[in-house]
C-alpha cells in the first residue's frame, strides 16, 4: 500500500525499528511471560452496553499534527480522573517518536486504576503484539490500513495466544469487510484519515449500519463533546475512544462523565 505523509512516515519508522531489533516471533514467544492477569477489555465493553455508551479514555501526550496537547501530563492523576468520571476502559499511546508515549505510560496507567487497558500503537508485526502483552496491556490495536490480510490474521492469532483482546481499526467499508473476515469481535471506526490526519465526522455514522450487532462497535477520533457522543450512540456505537478532548478539557473526570451513558440504538444483524 503506497500512501504518503503521516501514515507512511509512522509505519516506515516502526518497520525500521522492528527490522533493527531483529527479534523473531519464536524468540519473542520463548521469552514471553505475562506481566499481569488480563482484565477483559472486550468483555468490559460488552457489559457496558447495558448502561449505555461507554467511554475508552485515552492517555495521549501529543499529536503529529498538533504537537504537545498539554504542558504537563501526569498519567496516574489523569487515569484516576478518567475512572472517577465513569470510563469503562483506557487507551494508552506507547509510540515515542510521533505521540510522545511509552510502555512506562501504559504501566503507570494500569497500575493506577482497575480498568482494562488498550495498547494503542502502530503494530507492524506479531512481535509487537507480544510486546504489548509483556508490558501489561489487556488489548492491542490492529490497523487494517497498516496490515495486509495475512499479517492481520497472524497478529490476531498471537494476541489470542497471549490472552489479549483485539480491536481492529478500519476507515471504510472495504477495511470493515476485511476485519469481519478475520473474525474481529471489536471494531473501531477511525474518523481521522491516517494519510492527511483530517477528521470526517460523518465517517463513523456512515459505517455504523454495516457493523453486525454481535460485534462491539467503537467510534474513534475527533469526538468533541456530548453532542458528538450522542450522535454516535444514536448511530449504534457501543463505545467511543476519546483522547484529545479529554486531555485538554481541564477537568477530565467531568469531561468523561459528560460523554457516558447515552442510549445506544440497535444495529441490524
Amino acid at each position: 500500500m503506497e500512501v504518503q505523509t503521516y501514515l507512511s512516515g509512522i509505519v516506515a519508522a516502526h518497520q525500521r525499528a522492528h527490522a533493527d531489533r531483529g527479534v523473531s516471533l519464536d524468540e519473542a514467544l520463548r521469552g514471553f511471560e505475562p506481566s499481569a492477569t488480563p482484565r477483559g477489555f472486550a468483555q468490559a465493553l460488552r457489559d457496558a452496553r447495558q448502561r449505555g455508551l461507554a467511554v475508552i479514555a485515552e492517555v495521549k501526550r501529543r499529536s503529529p499534527s498538533l504537537g504537545p496537547l498539554v504542558d504537563h501530563l501526569d498519567v496516574p492523576d489523569l487515569v484516576e480522573a478518567y475512572a472517577a468520571g465513569g470510563a469503562t476502559a483506557l487507551s494508552v499511546l506507547t509510540d515515542a517518536v510521533f505521540f510522545g508515549g511509552s510502555p512506562e505510560d501504559l504501566q503507570a496507567a494500569r497500575g493506577s486504576v482497575a480498568l482494562p487497558v488498550l495498547r494503542k500503537d502502530f503494530t507492524v508485526d506479531p512481535v509487537d503484539v507480544v510486546d504489548a502483552a509483556q508490558m501489561g496491556a489487556d488489548a492491542v490495536l490492529l490497523i487494517a490500513a497498516v496490515l495486509d490480510d495475512a499479517a492481520l490474521r497472524a497478529c490476531a492469532s498471537v494476541a489470542t495466544a497471549c490472552s489479549l483482546d483485539v480491536i481492529v481499526e478500519v476507515h471504510d467499508r472495504a477495511e470493515l469487510e476485511r476485519a469481519l473476515e478475520v473474525g474481529a469481535t471489536v471494531v473501531g471506526v477511525n474518523q481521522r484519515d491516517l494519510v492527511t490526519f483530517e477528521v470526517d465526522h460523518d465517517r463513523a455514522v456512515a459505517l455504523a449500519g454495516e457493523i453486525p450487532a454481535s460485534v462491539v462497535a467503537v467510534a474513534e477520533s475527533g469526538i468533541r463533546g456530548a453532542e458528538d457522543a450522542a450522535a454516535l450512540a444514536a448511530a449504534g456505537y457501543d463505545a467511543i475512544l476519546v483522547g484529545e478532548h479529554l486531555v485538554r478539557s481541564g477537568d477530565p473526570a467531568a469531561a468523561v462523565a459528560s460523554l457516558c451513558g447515552f442510549t445506544i440504538a440497535g444495529r441490524t444483524r
